[in-house]
């Protein structure tokens, strides 16, 4: 069989949805309507945190932060995807699928620890109240932040790059419309102890800790709310926490089935939508899951979609 290693120059072939022949263009366009809507939601609760003083607070801070990374987790894959439903390829370069895997794990593990910020800033909202400015400070959500990223690049360098060491001998197809790491290892030919063992090390460091630590918080939270005597109060604590809660469950959700279905199931067809639902359809329901729930962030979005055509009415007539 054919020996190749990180010096070759053979590429990645992804199947995805090279079954659908008859279903290309209808695949085409709905995927790039859902990229659109995420990259188009996402922008907006970017513009709308920037644009608006009242929204300068901690929680808005980590959504904007969530919502940048959305783009770019999506970003990292979509693109991609359209790109060989519409020249008919199944072709990633070596470089390219490596690309893929590394900013894949960056992204999604930033989303996670996001979640993480944002579950710890409702438990200080709600639990210490009196000391919320003090403890989640412009500073101190800044650090949390660039935290956030650091942890992301750290995570992801060493998975990424433990592949390099792989050769690969067998069929290099991968049965997804993305570079998936899981996946690649299943094609390496060589030892992949070392590469399974810095994935199982990061994925309970950054991932069963961070949702350790957004289950403690929330336990802390229903418990404080439990506490309360005011039915109104209640009301309100839960409303603040309903749509974080929304996103944990949707994204933790979504990642599970990835990887559950991966290892329940043989059938690339079940590993193949729960994939799509993870990488396309969570990242796409997040704005529309915050701005319904928030009415000051709707409030804001309305005002921003009102003065849209007289800013783009502004822009074009610069440039005539």
């Amino acid at each position: 069989m054919e020996r190749g290693n990180q010096t070759g120059i053979r590429n990645f072939l992804l199947l995805g949805f090279t079954d659908y022949q008859d279903l290309q263009p209808l695949l085409f366009g709905l995927f790039l309507s859902m990229y659109l809507v995420t990259f188009t939601g996402n922008l907006a609760i970017i513009l709308a945190v920037i644009s608006d003083s009242h929204l300068h607070t901690p929680m808005y801070f980590f959504l904007s932060n969530l919502s940048f990374a959305d783009i770019c987790f999506t970003s990292t894959t979509v693109p991609k995807m359209l790109w060989n439903i519409q020249k008919q390829s199944q072709v990633i370069t070596y470089a390219g699928c490596l690309s893929q895997v590394f900013f894949f794990i960056l992204f999604g593990c930033l989303d996670n620890l996001l979640l993480t910020m944002m579950a710890y800033d409702r438990f200080v909202a709600i639990c210490h109240p009196l000391h919320y400015m003090v403890i989640m400070s412009p500073r101190v959500c800044g650090l949390l932040a660039l935290g956030s990223w650091c942890l992301s690049v750290t995570a992801s360098l060493p998975e990424t790059l433990t592949i390099l060491r792989l050769s690969f001998c067998r069929s290099m197809k991968i049965p997804q419309s993305f570079c998936d790491l899981p996946e690649i290892l299943k094609l390496a030919c060589s030892d992949t102890l070392i590469n399974h063992t810095v994935v199982y090390f990061m994925t309970i460091t950054l991932g069963v800790f961070p949702l350790s630590g957004i289950l403690f918080s929330y336990y802390q939270i229903s418990s404080s709310i439990l506490r309360m005597s005011s039915v109104s109060s209640r009301y309100k604590a839960f409303s603040t926490c309903g749509s974080h809660f929304s996103v944990v469950s949707l994204f933790y959700g979504t990642g599970l089935g990835v990887y559950l279905s991966s290892a329940v199931t043989s059938s690339s067809r079940t590993s193949l939508v729960a994939s799509v639902m993870y990488t396309t359809v969570t990242p796409m329901l997040n704005p529309f899951i915050y701005s319904l729930r928030s009415r000051d962030m709707k409030g804001v979005l309305v005002r921003l979609i009102s003065r849209a055509p007289s800013l783009i009415h502004r822009a074009f007539g610069g440039l005539s």
